[in-house]
């Protein structure tokens, strides 16, 4: 006796189609401006942790302590002694720390771009309404103004101490303004170079090494040379050596134009003269390093 076999339904059978409510967007559009400002809020955010993990936090905000104390010390110094003068000028203290800004640079600019990189969603932000040079802008102004956050924070510190201290009002007034325009201009500098750097490559181990080979190879060989000439009779030399290190390079400008003391071998800081020089370098390695990351990303976002 014959058995019959069920049929298998033909896949056409199997079809739905299911009405999940795709509708289009009616509301408001900000635009390039509230996209660029968000991605700039984010960066500045992202340079210190916040909005992510506890892990994320414990570095930058240690920097930031760490930053801060030697300046507390003085103030306390100061109070206590009641002297008649701060231990260090305003222009002085973020030269004396570049160490522990070269770390925060070497691991909150591969922070701030690697991972774009790393995981390919730079095209995502090109897709409308923000453009290569929104992104660009927002991550440059954002790591700029953390690293200001960063030197600026230690010398309100000794601002405030010295006020407390009775301390010239005139006096630090100038000298904290004056270490202000330092800092701005150390902060461009190295928040260009350091996302240069980190830009190169996606991973942020590499990354990390990188910038701080470059910060810090850069400052020993320079200083290094610069003792050798002074040993050697060649003083002359001592200011233009200084134009191959960002640190030196921001010493030489403020030294020529804020009155600030040289940390140069000897005390050969650049003249008025070589200070336009140094300047003039400074300003065009800030361009140099914007040009350089438009350049990246626009390779990045085709």
């Amino acid at each position: 006796m014959a058995v019959e076999q069920p049929v298998a339904p033909l896949p056409g059978d199997q079809t739905r189609i299911h009405n999940i409510g795709y509708r289009t967007y009616d509301g408001p559009r900000l635009g390039r401006g509230y996209a660029r400002r968000s991605l700039f809020s984010q960066s500045l955010r992202g340079a210190y942790g916040l909005g992510r993990s506890v892990k994320s936090k414990i570095l930058p905000m240690l920097l930031l302590v760490v930053m801060c104390v030697p300046a507390i010390i003085m103030v306390a110094v100061a109070v206590a002694t009641k002297a008649n003068e701060l231990p260090l000028d305003y222009t002085r203290y973020a030269i004396v720390m570049q160490g522990v800004l070269s770390l925060y640079v070497a691991s909150q600019a591969p922070q701030s771009v690697s991972r774009d990189l790393r995981f390919k969603t730079v095209p995502l932000y090109f897709s409308r309404p923000i453009e290569t040079a929104d992104y660009v802008r927002a991550k440059f102004a954002a790591m700029s103004c953390a690293l200001f956050i960063l030197t600026a924070a230690p010398l309100l510190v000794l601002y405030i101490g010295a006020l407390l201290a009775k301390l010239d009002f005139a006096d630090q007034t100038k000298g904290f303004a004056q270490g202000l325009v330092s800092v701005a201009l150390l902060s461009l500098l190295f928040a260009g170079l350091g996302l240069v750097i980190a830009a190169v490559t996606p991973r942020r181990g590499f990354g990390i090494a990188a910038v701080i080979a470059v910060l810090t190879i850069s400052f020993g060989a320079v200083s290094t040379l610069q003792s050798i000439a002074e040993v050697q009779g060649s003083e002359s030399a001592v200011p233009w050596i200084g134009l191959f290190s960002p640190i030196t390079l921001i010493d030489g400008v403020q030294t020529a134009f804020l009155g600030a003391e040289s940390a140069f071998p000897g005390g050969n800081g650049p003249s008025a003269a070589e200070g336009v020089v140094y300047l003039l370098v400074a300003l065009g390695a800030i361009a140099a390093c914007y040009g350089l990351l438009m350049r990246r990303y626009r390779k990045v976002g085709l």
